[in-house]
C-alpha cells in the first residue's frame, strides 16, 4: 500500500495505485469516486451541496457535486484514465438531523445522493456501487490498486463495495 492522500470537505483528489484516496466524517455530504481499473488512477470528491447554480458564493468547484464531479472528471482524465473506462462510487448523504416537516435542510443527504446519480448519467459512468442514506457519518478510502472502496462507520463493520 503506497501513500494515503487526504482529500478534506469541500475538496477533490487524484492518486494512481499503489496510493489510496480517504475522505473523513461524511455526513450528509457525498464521497464520490471514479476510477478506471486498468490505469488504476482514482478520485474522489467530498461534496457538501448539489448545485452551485443555487447560490451566489460558489467559487469553490468541489463545495458542489455538478461542478465537483466535472473537475474530477477532467483531473482523472489528465491523470491518464479512460473516459468509457471509468466507474463510480458514492457514500454518505445521511440524513443527519431529524428534521419535521417538509424541510429541505434535513435532505440534503438524499438531494445529493441523487445529484450525483443525475451527474454521473449526464457523464455517461456507470455508477457500480453505492452505500448512503440512513443516519450515521462514513470515513471512505478508494485504494486505487484494486478499485475498492472502503466504508468505516462508528459501531459498523468494515464494508468493502
Amino acid at each position: 500500500m503506497g501513500d494515503v492522500i487526504k482529500v478534506g470537505m469541500a475538496d477533490l483528489n487524484i492518486a494512481k495505485a499503489p496510493n489510496s484516496l480517504t475522505t473523513l466524517g461524511l455526513g450528509s455530504c457525498i464521497g464520490l469516486t471514479l476510477y478506471d481499473p486498468v490505469a488504476k488512477v482514482g478520485g474522489m470528491v467530498h461534496y457538501m451541496l448539489p448545485d452551485s447554480t443555487k447560490l451566489k458564493n460558489n467559487e469553490n468547484i468541489a463545495k458542489f457535486g455538478d461542478t465537483g464531479i466535472k473537475e474530477l472528471l477532467r483531473r482523472v482524465l489528465a491523470a491518464g484514465a479512460v473516459q468509457r473506462r471509468i466507474v463510480a462510487k458514492i457514500a454518505g448523504g445521511a440524513r443527519m438531523f431529524e428534521v419535521s416537516g417538509l424541510s429541505s435542510v434535513g435532505n440534503v443527504g438524499d438531494r445529493n445522493a441523487e445529484q450525483a446519480k443525475a451527474m454521473l448519467k449526464e457523464l455517461k459512468i456507470p455508477l457500480v456501487a453505492e452505500d448512503t442514506g440512513l443516519n450515521y457519518g462514513r470515513t471512505v478510502i478508494l485504494d486505487c490498486e484494486t478499485g475498492d472502496f472502503i466504508i468505516k462507520a462508528v459501531g459498523k463493520p468494515i464494508k468493502t463495495i
